[in-house]
């Protein structure tokens, strides 16, 4: 069962460390191998959230999903994406970035460098509204119930992300980015930059998120539909086409997984920036994640466990938190790529520990509720 749901996975991940090792020796193999790890932890939650979505649809759209999804993932957003920004940044055209970032890596890490404070604080702000609508929403099941019960109050005021989100990014470019560091250890001005950089990826997120939610709403009008039709059908007499129905319905859930895993993968594309400015390392590392995260999807699907470690879709989002902020602070400090990419670990391992401890204790709950109900019988 492992062997057929991550083979492919495997696959590519061999031929991706190979691939490093060949392009950048062993650092290289490092750097990949924290990218791929960094994008697991960060896409897990993603991994969930198709899971739920991926298996109410049929064997046709799921292949749709597993195939033509992939490629939209792994090269679209994972090759594509990091190229744009870096074009966009740096003024200059895609074919030039990539042709640079091959031919010239000296002057692109220049040229990278000196754009970082736009890319974080772009990133940063994208992240920090992930992981700000994540905890100021209300969850029956809370993993540090000291601090998101708290919050969960709070976030009941209107539109508060988005002001402390606004909040932190002022106080950012008054800080951060009027030193921000540059090539050659130089430090310049950047105030103006993180400002529109940061709004702009406020604006991101806003939109992706209106996007995510119309297809859901969509999803949902379609199912209520179909609902009805099947009703009425019923009430009729008559037949109705299901594979018509069910694929109108599919359809809307394959736009919406598309539009909610792009969203997913801006964290992921974004966060890599601040392991590595290396192109052809970060499109390996994030190649091998996404596959990892397509894999485990179906893997999540086919045991039917979503609910069973509840605490990893938190670990998941205070990785993202972490992330954000370490982004925001790179805009005038370095930081080692080992702690950027060894944080989300430990929270995705200490939200895994605790699902475990979780489900350890329920079990036993349950188990001397039994035993105590069958001790009642044999008293009497």
């Amino acid at each position: 069962m492992v062997l057929k749901t991550f083979g492919w996975s495997f696959a590519v991940t061999a031929l991706g460390l190979v691939a490093a090792v060949l392009y950048g020796g062993w650092t290289g193999f490092g750097i990949v191998a924290i990218l791929s790890v960094l994008e697991i932890s960060l896409s897990f939650d993603n991994a969930v959230v198709n899971a739920g979505i991926l298996k109410k649809m049929n064997a046709f759209w799921q292949k749709i999903f597993l195939t033509i999804g992939v490629l939209i993932a792994v090269f679209g957003m994972r090759l594509v994406f990091p190229v744009v920004i870096v074009a966009v940044s740096a003024k200059m055209g895609p074919i030039e970035a990539v042709k640079l970032a091959l031919n010239d890596k000296d002057q692109y890490q220049q040229f990278v460098t000196d754009a970082h404070p736009s890319i974080a604080a772009f990133g940063g702000m994208f992240l920090l509204m992930i992981f700000l609508d994540f905890v100021f929403e209300d969850r029956d099941i809370k993993w540090l119930g000291w601090l998101e019960r708290p919050l969960a109050k709070l976030g009941k005021i209107d539109m508060l992300s988005v002001c402390i989100a606004l909040i932190v990014l002022l106080v950012t470019a008054m800080t951060f980015a009027t030193q921000a560091h540059q090539h050659g250890g130089a430090h310049a001005d950047k105030a103006q930059t993180v400002l529109i950089s940061g709004i702009a990826g406020l604006i991101t997120y806003l939109v992706v998120g209106g996007l995510s939610g119309f297809f859901e709403n969509k999803l949902e009008e379609e199912e209520e539909r179909e609902h009805e039709q099947e009703e009425e059908a019923k009430r009729s007499g008559k037949q109705v086409s299901a594979v018509q129905l069910a694929g109108k319905a599919a359809f809307f859930m394959f736009l919406y997984l598309e539009v909610l895993d792009a969203s997913f993968s801006f964290d992921g594309v974004i966060g890599a920036f601040a392991v590595t400015n290396d192109i052809v390392l970060m499109a390996l590392g994030l190649g091998i994640g996404a596959m990892y995260v397509r894999s485990l999807t179906v893997y999540l699907v086919r045991q039917g466990t979503l609910d069973d470690y509840v605490f990893l879709e938190h670990g998941a989002h205070y990785a993202i938190g972490a992330l954000a902020a370490i982004l925001l602070i790179t805009i005038q400090y370095e930081i080692h790529e080992l702690i950027t990419g060894s944080v989300g670990v430990i929270l995705i391992a200490a939200s895994f520990w605790s699902s475990v401890r979780r489900n350890k204790r329920l079990a036993a709950e349950e188990g001397t509720g039994s035993d105590e109900k069958t001790e009642v019988p044999s008293g009497v």
